[in-house]
């Protein structure tokens, strides 16, 4: 856990940073950070890390295709549309993140 909290400055923070636990039998995909209940209902929350676990359990389901533009729409979101939230530098709120990645999911 302290590792993966430090590591996470590598990459834009815990809010870039997704997670697998990927056992014999299980698999589990979550987003380092945990649940952050201090910003809870803020609409402040940089949803990334989440996303991008759904695109590794994608791949964990052999559906690499999916996961691979579920990464892109986040790279394309970020880095053209720069639509970012505050962790980042940006300000867009949760949801109008989450509605340009959402557009760019649908446009791929």
């Amino acid at each position: 856990d302290i590792l993966s909290d430090l590591t996470a400055g590598l990459v834009g923070g815990l809010g870039m940073a997704p997670g697998s636990n990927i056992g014999a039998d299980a698999a589990i995909f979550e987003a380092v950070h945990g649940s952050a209940p201090d910003i809870a209902g803020k609409g402040i929350a940089n949803p990334t890390a989440l996303v991008l676990a759904s695109a590794l359990m994608l791949d964990h389901v052999k559906l690499q295709d999916k996961g691979d533009i579920i990464r892109k729409a986040v790279s394309d979101t970020l880095n053209i549309d720069n639509v970012r939230t505050g962790d980042l530098g940006g300000k867009a709120t949760t949801k109008q993140y989450t509605d340009a990645l959402v557009a760019r999911i649908r446009n791929s």
